[in-house]
């Protein structure tokens, strides 16, 4: 006779979860699961939830704002100077499907690929998507190269993205420890450790007042200048102890004044920007739209000025009347657009 009650099948062999080091991992790669949102979507949402940005990944800033500069419409060119993470350049090519085509440029080697994927698996081929490694200086040479003679459509948005700050082996962060580099394009250039060990002090508070307009910069660069930091936190602690009397909170936004300062310098951006601002109405059509969106004075005070001139020889036939802000919503949800300023321009049909 059959059993009444035949065995049970063995159990699946329980796995346990990965483990990280520790209650409090100091690892990069353990300690922000978010790094892989396929495996811990819930971690993912908690963070966006409490206002921040999950590391590697970049929350594009003011999309409805620049949507509404740049009016992207079916068949148009556009240019993204700086394509980043791809969150605009994602909304930008939804919008000028079919017919258009929309030129990426970076110049970072390490991020570009992987935006470049990311984007294809979104169903943009080749032949209304293309990328370059380049940064925003070159983009009447991209023009050029793929065959277009102009833009409908170009937009820059200057900042740093997240997957960079939030990579201490890029050295960008003031908050991470990492080797004290900064540069985009890790395999050309100088890092900003050999900028510093190379500098006079009086070139340093130039550069520190220019580039970030730092209060202490002749302090600072009396004690930072010809040394050696081989370590983003060996130079944050270094400010820190030249800033003595200094409330936290102070010496924490001269801390940031500075690692701005030498990424500016390292990277060389205000020449890329002013060639930029210098060949954008080339690089636009007749009724061609540009909007740029940036983080700092000397970049804004350099693109109202670029655009302002233009106006005035009748290049552009309308600029912004002044600046636009993320909405305070934005600013609430993504503290990281806090500091954004979007200006744009409309060339002239003549």
């Amino acid at each position: 006779m059959p059993e009444e009650n035949p065995p049970e099948p063995p159990a699946a062999p329980h796995r346990r979860r990965k483990r990280y080091a520790g209650k409090n991992p100091r690892r990069f790669e353990e300690k922000y699961k978010e790094r892989d949102p396929e495996k811990f979507a819930e971690t993912v949402a908690k963070v966006l939830a409490s206002g921040k940005t999950p590391a590697g990944t970049h929350r594009p800033i003011m999309v409805a704002e620049i949507l509404a500069a740049l009016a992207p419409k079916p068949g148009d060119i556009a240019i993204d100077c700086t394509l980043g993470h791809g969150g605009h350049a994602k909304e930008i090519l939804a919008r000028i499907q079919p017919g258009g085509v929309l030129l990426g440029l970076d110049a970072d080697p390490i991020e570009l690929p992987k935006t470049e994927t990311r984007l294809r698996t979104l169903g943009f081929g080749p032949e209304s998507f293309i990328t370059r490694r380049s940064n925003f200086a070159g983009i009447a040479q991209a023009l050029a190269s793929h065959g277009f003679a102009g833009a409908d459509i170009v937009l820059a948005d200057l900042g740093v993205s997240s997957m960079q700050l939030d990579d201490p082996s890029r050295g960008f962060s003031v908050k991470l420890d990492g080797p004290l580099d900064m540069r985009m394009n890790p395999h050309r250039g100088q890092p900003a450790s050999a900028l510093l060990e190379k500098i006079r002090p009086d070139a340093l508070a130039a550069l520190l007042d220019e580039n970030a307009d730092e209060p202490h910069a002749a302090s600072l660069a009396a004690a930072l200048a010809g040394k050696k930091f081989a370590r983003t936190t060996e130079l944050a602690n270094a400010i820190r102890i030249a800033l003595p009397g200094i409330k936290t909170d102070d010496a924490a936004l001269s801390i940031r004044r500075v690692f701005q300062a030498l990424r500016i310098a390292v990277n060389d951006e205000f020449s890329a920007l002013d060639t930029l601002l210098r060949n954008l109405p080339a690089c636009l059509k007749p009724g061609g739209r540009a909007a740029i969106l940036t983080f700092h004075s000397g970049e804004d005070r350099r693109v109202k000025k670029s655009l302002d001139a233009g106006l005035h020889a009748g290049i552009y036939s309308a600029v912004s009347a002044g600046v636009i802000r993320p909405t305070p919503a934005e600013q609430h949800s993504n503290p990281r657009s806090v500091p954004a300023k979007l200006r744009w321009a409309i060339r002239a049909e003549g």
